[in-house]
């Protein structure tokens, strides 16, 4: 027979201010195998881990309940709790009477009283049923593997590299830097943005412990926290390793005029080319859809030039398989597409309404137009411009409904540059909110309103060309009234969205995303660098928009999570995963269909019958790779499938409890 112990928590007036804690104790006295009761203002303080450990040795208790705040919060620190007064730390059931029952009956004390008193009858009716669980050793390999290599990526790659484990980066572009590395300055120092970025780049590039792969995607993940096998497509460049950067195919290219991607299609590139001059690798790659050699077969003119015989038209795809033992997502944002939402803004047709991005282009000295302010449409220099702030952000009812958080600091950066570099130009910016979260960003913003930025509060209903000019028809919600701007040039500050093909990589990694399409953390405030899946991990915008100084401090942070998993030789298995009765196992496997990490798979078994053997299929659960969700357990029709620590006995004595 067990013998439970339950512990009832005031969490000050959280629980306390609303439920009656002592009657509630009382009450729980009363239960079926409960042999000690407690009430204390603060469970997860020093003193009330002390009394349960107390209790637990002078009651020789067999199980515990507390009853206080979410599992979520701290049912691993009860655990660690009664584990070291000797009890197995699965022998602890939580009742949630903050968040399910005192915070949301908080002007109904009697009936949260009464539920209060319900729960924790449900959890010990559970309790009484709990199994000791024990935890199994899995190996771990000592090197871990970067999806993504933007500014995210390269800093937790040198985090994780400088202490001593190798790194794998898989970076889909032909050059690693990701989105920094288009900018002109960074808020709010000002600090020019490649020389920040490029000599990390550099420095990853030259690290002995940092193997990266460019213009290359992730095929496939196989294995579990600590054992990954990740198939990786290398896309063919069509130039070898034989390459030394010397420019002399891309200067004999004859293909040229194709609108370049890196500046934002403001300037042209050749067939064959690096993206930029500072690119890591500093090796070309050539574009096969446009490449007269491979479109007509005829042209051969850079395989000719070419010094070192780096050219290779036959080269194809290759698949290489790497092992590692945690994996890292940081494959960055895109920008939303304003051009299919935002009629009134000219759906793209006007050269001079243009985005953040592609005046960050223009404002580079490395940029299409060598650092120099000019309209796109005719090469001018624009004298009146409009800024527009939360161009698909905080819009739910045509686009996204959060904050892109970065677009209030950038837009006070490009008025600043503005002011700067042309003399007696006028800038307005139509904002909603101006949001400055970050160290000295506030200053910043102040500091670009008294250079003479017009901050107008209000958004802008229409943009339409009169002459070589653009009206801007908008609203001034503090003066209530009307507002036209005759603008030589707009620019919109457009939201931050996940990156194209990030929903493929968390489908083959196995994690999941949001209701935006941002990869998923586990928990916002305890685990905001780790996903679900155990060993896999978060960093920079694909979480979420966020600029350059949280990106870089939550990438160190997930390699602080990764040095810490990889500094293990072995590490403990999750015991609370589902297990498979053979007996009963028809081997439908519709479990392995639902499974969302896909810790399912078929094994055959063979049973010894009066004058024969039978081989048989079954399913076998991988216990490195269950997350414990469940899932299976509902999908199996014969009832083999049972998740330990919430097992159908377990969850049906919950039930009974709560029915008498």
């Amino acid at each position: 027979m067990q013998r439970i112990g339950v512990f009832i928590c005031w969490c000050g007036s959280n629980i306390g201010g609303v439920v009656d804690v002592p009657a509630v104790a009382r009450e729980a006295a009363k239960f079926h195998g409960v042999v000690y009761s407690a009430e204390y203002k603060y469970m997860c303080s020093e003193p009330g881990q002390e009394m349960i450990v107390s209790a637990i040795k002078e009651h020789r208790l067999t199980g515990v309940v507390v009853a206080s705040c979410s599992p979520a919060l701290h049912e691993l620190t009860f655990r660690k709790n009664i584990a070291r007064a000797g009890l197995n730390p699965y022998m602890l059931e939580m009742a949630n009477i903050r968040e399910q029952c005192s915070w949301v009956h908080q002007h109904e004390p009697e009936k949260a009283t009464k539920k209060a008193v319900d729960l924790v009858r449900r959890a010990v009716a559970k309790a009484r049923k709990l199994e000791p669980l024990f935890e199994s050793a899995i190996p771990v390999t000592k090197r871990a593997l970067i999806i993504g290599g933007g500014i995210a990526g390269i800093q937790a790659a040198l985090d994780i590299a400088d202490a001593g484990n190798e790194v794998v980066i898989i970076e889909r572009e032909p050059t690693i830097g990701g989105k920094m590395v288009l900018l002109d300055k960074t808020f709010p120092t000002l600090d020019c943005s490649a020389c920040i970025s490029t000599p990390k780049m550099v420095s990853a590039a030259q690290h002995p412990n940092i193997k990266i792969y460019t213009y290359a995607e992730v095929e496939e993940v196989k294995g579990y926290i600590g054992n990954f096998s990740v198939t990786i497509k290398q896309k063919a460049r069509s130039v070898n390793s034989k390459c030394t950067g010397c420019g002399t195919c891309w200067a004999k290219c004859p293909t040229k005029n194709i609108p370049n991607e890196f500046d934002m299609g403001m300037s042209t590139r050749k067939a064959i080319y690096i993206p930029f001059p500072q690119a890591v690798p500093n090796r070309p790659v050539i574009d096969r859809e446009r490449c007269r050699q491979f479109v007509k077969g005829k042209c051969g003119v850079c395989k000719k030039f070419c010094p070192t015989d780096a050219i290779d038209y036959e080269q194809g795809d290759e698949f290489v398989t790497e092992n590692v033992g945690a994996i890292l997502a940081a494959t960055g944002y895109d920008l939303i597409d304003w051009t299919k939402i935002y009629g009134e803004y000219g759906y793209g047709k006007y050269p001079d309404v243009i985005t953040g991005l592609h005046f960050e282009r223009m404002v580079n000295a490395s940029g299409p137009t060598g650092g120099k302010i000019l309209r796109p449409s005719d090469g001018e220099q624009p004298k009146t411009i409009v800024f527009i702030k939360c161009v698909g952000s905080r819009d739910e009812a045509k686009a996204r409904e959060y904050c892109s958080r970065a677009c209030c600091m950038y837009t006070a950066k490009h008025a600043h540059q503005v002011l700067e570099k042309i003399p007696g130009s006028q800038v307005v910016i139509f904002y909603i909110d101006v949001r400055c979260a970050g160290k000295a960003y506030e200053e910043f913003y102040l500091k670009t309103l008294h250079e003479g930025a017009i901050y107008t509060r209000g958004r802008v209903s229409k943009i339409y060309p009169e002459g070589d000019k653009l009206i801007v028809k908008g609203a001034d919600t503090l003066l209530g009234r009307p507002v036209e701007v005759v603008a030589d040039l707009v620019v919109l500050a457009t939201a931050m969205i996940p990156s194209a093909g990030s929903a493929d990589v968390a489908r083959t990694v196995g994690f999941t995303v949001d209701k935006d399409g941002f990869f998923q953390e586990a928990h916002p405030k305890l685990r905001p660098v780790e996903t679900n899946t155990g060993g896999v991990f978060l960093a920079g915008a694909c979480q979420g928009p966020k600029d350059i100084p949280d990106t870089v401090a939550q990438a160190s942070g997930a390699a602080a999570k990764i040095i810490g998993l990889l500094s293990h030789s072995e590490i403990a298995g999750e015991p609370t995963i589902s297990s498979v009765n053979e007996a009963i196992c028809s081997g439908c496997l519709a479990c392995q269909g639902i499974c969302p990490y896909r810790a399912i798979e078929p094994k055959e078994i063979v049973e010894r019958l009066p004058g024969k053997q039978v081989t048989r299929v079954v399913a076998s659960v991988n216990s490195g790779l269950c997350q414990g969700c469940g899932a299976c357990t509902v999908a199996c029709r014969p009832g083999a499938l049972n998740l330990k620590g919430f097992t159908n006995e377990q969850l049906l004595s919950e039930v009974d409890a709560l029915c008498q």
